[in-house]
């Protein structure tokens, strides 16, 4: 008797796209600049400058929305039957 797993493969959005670009702008954009000889105080602002603007075009530019009304029924396994 052998078990069956069903393996479920979720690609990688926009969403996830941004949550991993955040902490990689924070942190790699404040050691480029700490690197090119800018103080840690002066680096961080323009990093988290930059993770900021990530999260507003995630909010605000490209947001998140809802399902329509109705969109959920409309697969193909729930689709009306015409009769005609």
């Amino acid at each position: 008797m052998g078990s069956t797993h069903s393996i479920i493969r979720v690609m990688p959005g926009y969403y996830d796209y941004i949550l991993g670009a955040i902490p990689l702008a924070l942190l790699g954009i404040t050691a480029m600049l700490t690197t090119t000889g800018m103080s840690l105080t002066t680096a961080v602002p323009p990093a988290a400058g930059v993770s900021v603007l990530l999260i507003g075009h995630a909010l605000f530019v490209n947001g998140p929305v809802d399902e329509p009304v109705g969109a959920a029924d409309a697969s193909p396994i729930n689709a009306p039957v015409n009769a005609d």
